[in-house]
């Protein structure tokens, strides 16, 4: 019996007897980030790293019972070692690491390689099973450097304000809306977000993270405290009652699906931006890679034509395993369009930033 087995409820190791990002309620669940398609409400009890419990609260009640571990520090459950490294995902996005006599299993929940300055640098850890996304799983997503990609957008803003318009970015409400508010905050130009946003930060400066200064656009918000600045939303914002009222406005979108040509037009945006809180597809490659994992299983995304490189390219042993997971950050379905198979040759003119080439 393998030491993590997929089951209806999730990701299961029987020795330890809990659970990896389970979609149905269990007796014991390990999370590896607090996005809602990772932490489900319902379990008994659940562990997490020290920087996710506020957030976990927020999104599955305070009353939850949690327990905290440190990235690197072991937990025994029922003799089976369980440890969290970091992941670079989001805020408390941690890799679980499984082992058990000598053997030893990695989950990679949700993860990214570059370093975004609050996330946690992603660690690599050694094993012999490594279970991976795959989000990105394909060669045409290969990201530019985040510090580009802030240019392109700071670019885009002065723009915006030079011809009157106020700026709106799209951004998943924990994840990248904290790695925009960091960067944007230095630009001298006020920064107002969404409620639910809003709830997030004030989450996390709870936590004692530091931010700049953000202010909640209520129903009292007058018009003119907006104008020509910078309003942050959740992409559920689009087409709604709510975002109309920043017209006369430019919106952009922050997502790894902007990649693909086309899908700026699809969103109805004006401009779009690469940024992911994802690997890439080196960033995919490398990590599995450092593990030196013998075995790899690739999850959500792209997970088919991932683990079929990895066989007949890398020589690994590697399967696909279908989850639950969703990818409420990126909005995957619309992304599947477009996009050639691993090997096939990909269009020379596919921009890297749709923003600069609508």
């Amino acid at each position: 019996m393998p030491l993590i087995e997929h089951t209806d409820n999730g990701l299961y190791c029987s020795r330890g007897d809990f659970y990896i990002d389970p979609w149905k309620p269990v007796s014991r669940a390990v999370i590896t980030h607090a996005h809602s398609d990772h932490a489900r409400p319902g379990s008994q009890r659940y562990l997490c790293h020290t920087d996710s419990v506020n957030l976990l609260r927020l999104r599955l009640g305070a009353d939850i019972a949690v327990q905290a571990l440190p990235w690197g520090e072991s937990v025994s459950i029922n003799g089976v070692s369980v440890s969290l490294y970091p992941a670079g995902h989001i805020i408390g996005s941690s890799q679980v690491r499984v082992s058990y006599q000598d053997e030893v299993w990695v989950v990679s929940g949700d993860y990214k390689l570059e370093d975004d300055g609050i996330s946690g640098a992603f660690e690599p850890v050694r094993c012999h099973t490594f279970i991976t996304e795959s989000t990105f799983g394909l060669p045409l997503y290969r990201w530019r450097p985040q510090a580009a990609i802030f240019a392109s957008i700071e670019a885009w803003i002065r723009e915006n304000q030079a011809e009157g318009l106020t700026s709106v970015l799209f951004a998943y409400s924990l994840g990248k809306a904290q790695r925009l508010i960091r960067q944007l905050g230095g630009l001298g130009i006020p920064l107002f977000v969404h409620g639910a946003i809003w709830n997030v930060q004030v989450t996390l400066r709870a936590g004692g993270w530091d931010f700049p200064v953000t202010e909640w656009i209520t129903p009292e918000t007058p018009k003119e405290r907006y104008k020509g600045q910078i309003v942050i939303a959740p992409p559920s914002a689009d087409d709604s009652p709510w975002l109309r009222k920043f017209i006369p406005y430019s919106l952009g979108v922050c997502s790894g699906w902007m990649q693909v040509r086309g899908n700026v037009r699809r969103r109805n945006a004006d401009a779009g931006f690469a940024l992911s809180d994802h690997a890439d597809w080196d960033g995919l490659l490398s990590a599995v890679r450092a593990t030196g994992a013998e075995r790899v299983l690739a999850t959500h995304g792209f997970q088919s034509a991932f683990s079929r490189y990895l066989v007949e390219r890398e020589g690994l042993q590697a399967a696909e395993i279908h989850t639950a997971f969703g990818d409420e950050d990126e909005g995957a379905a619309a992304a599947a369009q477009d996009v050639p198979a691993p090997g096939a040759p990909t269009d020379p003119q596919t921009p890297a930033d749709d923003a600069e080439n609508p």
